[in-house]
């Protein structure tokens, strides 16, 4: 008789889940995948279009803290918080269509957007690694993998509705309502439990625990590029390449750029996980890094010049600055006390989330006082910065 395959409960729950989370989080970076085509209608300030993603991770540092102070996954079932913030999600960003774009009531749509994704994220690692402990960092590099395809979708969605911002909008909120339904299929794992409360006074280890000091120190490294780079690389492409091609053109390539060269960062964080368990998480994050710093300098020097030189440029950048993202969590929890890892690991999310804010609303500031090669250049200092502390972490004399 042919052999059946029988999907076992984890790996179906795995998969819903990130099915889930890709969904849901194909929200955060709406605003930035439609903005070429919101300024062919509106007049947004350069402010006011850092503002429209700036806010969402602002929220995200707003919920993820409320979440965690109040011990909301731990009192509900992580399904059932998972399905409102969703659903919450999921009407804001249907709100984009309500206000227009670049208004103080559309900044505040996006800044709910990012306050529910904190019960959407981080609750979906909860839930993931409640499925196992040998292959946490897997299924951790699984999560991080998902994270990275819901923030690339909106760029092929609006690449596949051409200059229809609206039509993106409402196909990326209805995939996050859609992922409230998903995630009820799902099941928690043998290992789930309750994570500790976050305790304010845990926070000291932050600095007085050398090891969890290099792992904060690196993943501030790794967040001053990431964001900035996922939140304005479609405009970043679609400036380069308007140097030599038609508008309409260039607004299209620029589109599937972003889409490629994030999504592929999505491969690479499961390639890092798998990696990371066998040769050590701060050599991953090291030859993460590197690459990373390069795919950036290769990006700056080759804006403006060929499209085809500037596109692989760009995907060798975004294949690179993803994928060491989870290891910096886990080499936390390896250094830090047990009891106090999740509110370790709580602050320095919150800490990298809340830089990024910074990252993403000065970025068109600086872009209008010097260009935007000199903005690339100085994004590449966070690698650098962080590769220096993943060496100290290797050798702490």
């Amino acid at each position: 008789m042919p052999h059946t395959f029988h999907m076992t409960t984890k790996t179906q729950s795995i998969l819903i889940l990130v099915i889930a989370q890709v969904s849901a989080l194909s929200l955060w970076f709406i605003s930035s995948a439609v903005l070429p085509d919101m300024l062919r209608e509106f007049s947004i300030s350069a402010g006011r279009q850092a503002a429209l993603t700036s806010a969402v991770p602002a929220g995200f540092v707003v919920g993820a803290l409320t979440s965690a102070l109040l011990g909301l996954s731990d009192r509900f079932d992580p399904r059932r918080l998972f399905v409102i913030c969703a659903c919450v999600a999921s009407f804001s960003g249907f709100g984009l269509l309500v206000f227009e774009p670049g208004s103080n009531l559309s900044i505040a749509m996006r800044f709910i957007t990012g306050a529910m994704l904190a019960g959407v994220y981080p609750v979906g690692m909860k839930i993931a690694v409640g499925w196992g402990k040998e292959d946490r960092g897997l299924l951790v590099g699984l999560l991080v993998g998902a994270l990275t395809f819901g923030s690339a979708s909106p760029h092929l969605v609006a690449w596949m509705g051409e200059a229809e911002w609206r039509t993106t909008i409402k196909i990326v909120s209805s995939f996050t309502l859609l992922s409230a339904l998903l995630i009820m299929f799902a099941k928690l794992g043998p290992y789930h439990a309750k994570s500790p409360a976050f305790k304010m006074s845990s926070i000291t280890q932050a600095w007085t625990n050398k090891r969890v000091r290099y792992a904060y120190l690196g993943y501030f490294g790794h967040m001053w590029e990431l964001y900035a780079m996922w939140a304005w690389i479609g405009v970043i492409c679609y400036a380069s390449y308007s140097f030599s091609m038609p508008e309409t053109e260039a607004v299209s390539f620029s589109k599937i750029t972003a889409f490629i060269a994030i999504s592929l960062g999505g491969v690479a964080c499961f390639f890092g996980g798998y990696w990371a368990d066998k040769i050590g998480k701060e050599r991953v994050i090291i030859i993460a890094m590197t690459f990373s710093f390069l795919g950036a300098l290769a990006t700056a020097f080759t804006f403006g010049r060929a499209p085809l030189g500037t596109f692989f440029a760009v995907v060798i950048w975004g294949i690179a600055i993803i994928p060491d993202s989870p290891q910096f969590s886990a080499l936390v929890a390896d250094a830090a006390p047990p009891e106090i890892a999740g509110s370790l690991m709580t602050f320095q999310t919150a800490i990298g989330f809340a830089l990024t804010i910074f990252t993403v609303q000065i970025t068109p500031y600086v872009v209008a006082w010097t260009s935007w090669p000199t903005v690339i250049v100085i994004m590449a200092i966070g690698p650098l910065f962080g590769i220096y502390f993943m060496r100290r972490l290797q050798n702490p004399a």
